[in-house]
């Protein structure tokens, strides 16, 4: 299956991997999740012995030609899950070398694959991004033949026109995360990758936890936010409100600046535990093979 974010081997590898999900899913639609309920569905499970009051259409009736008894077929009821995947695509994040809205833009659509070749539902939301709802918001989809209009949808997050849509206005992905979280359906696992430069992130993520929503946070950073390679007198432009403040870069500030980071990190990852949200920190200059089949293996995310 062609696309113009990944190759076909590369697809095909990622329909080894699995999102995890530690919550039973959930829903009135019978969908090919597996629970630990015995149900109807198409697969079979086990056999038990036929007792009084039971079904007669689930007897098997080749068992009972063979052994002249009345077995009945278990089956593995599959259930509904839907996957959200959330992308800060504010002004912030399209920047860096290599850039943070391509790397979020192709983490996303290789987790939405593996949620598609797994059989589930996933939907995607681009928070901070102005325009109409069908740029914003792709409609929940399911198996991969709607791999093409995922990655169609995310391609157009990183192409000019959207880039001079996006909002300017402070605190707009962490206010349309609120949003979201308010209005979303179907609580089920939720995948926010953003480089967190807004406030107000935590309020919104904490309902989201409350509605039930199993939350893994990717944290997004350049490998010029981690380790920044400047010297002299700057004028630093925010990117979000074109806010300047002029800076001294010396060995000092620097080593305030690690420090500070550092410490940023952590509270998000003491905030992310105390409520059982994966917290994953990510420079841009992983490979994203090694996100997917080593790093998020290894943090819970995937298996």
């Amino acid at each position: 299956m062609p696309s113009y974010l990944f190759d076909e081997p590369f697809l095909r590898r990622l329909e080894s991997l699995a999102l995890l999900y530690r919550r039973a899913a959930s829903s009135q639609m019978q969908g090919e999740r597996r629970s630990t309920q015995r149900g109807q569905s198409v697969e079979f499970s086990d056999f038990r012995p036929y007792v009084p009051g039971d079904d007669f259409r689930r007897i098997d009736w080749n068992a009972y030609a063979r052994l002249e008894r009345l077995f009945l077929k278990l089956f593995i009821e599959e259930q509904d899950l839907t996957v959200h995947i959330l992308i800060d695509s504010s002004q912030s994040m399209d920047w860096g070398e290599p850039n943070k809205l391509e790397y979020a833009t192709h983490t996303a659509g290789a987790l939405g694959y593996i949620t598609l070749a797994s059989l589930d539902r996933v939907t995607v939301t681009a928070l901070g991004l102005n325009g109409p709802p069908a740029r914003r918001y792709l409609p929940p989809l399911r198996g991969k033949t709607s791999a093409l209009p995922l990655f169609d949808f995310l391609q157009s997050l990183i192409k000019e026109d959207a880039k001079r849509s996006r909002s300017k206005t402070p605190g707009a992905p962490a206010a349309a995360l609120g949003s979201y979280s308010a209005g979303a359906g179907r609580p089920g696992a939720l995948l926010l990758l953003s480089d967190l430069m807004d406030d107000g992130w935590k309020p919104s993520l904490n309902r989201l936890a409350g509605r039930g929503f199993e939350v893994s946070l990717l944290h997004i950073l350049s490998p010029d936010e981690m380790q920044p390679d400047i010297e002299g007198d700057f004028r630093l432009i925010d990117s979000e409100t074109e806010a300047g403040v002029e800076l001294s870069a010396n060995f000092d500030t620097l080593e305030r600046y690690r420090h500070t980071l550092a410490d940023w990190q952590a509270s998000w990852r003491r905030f992310c535990t105390s409520r059982s949200m994966h917290y994953v920190p990510i420079v841009t200059t992983q490979p994203l093979e090694e996100l997917l089949f080593a790093r998020l293996p290894q943090q819970g995310v995937l298996q």
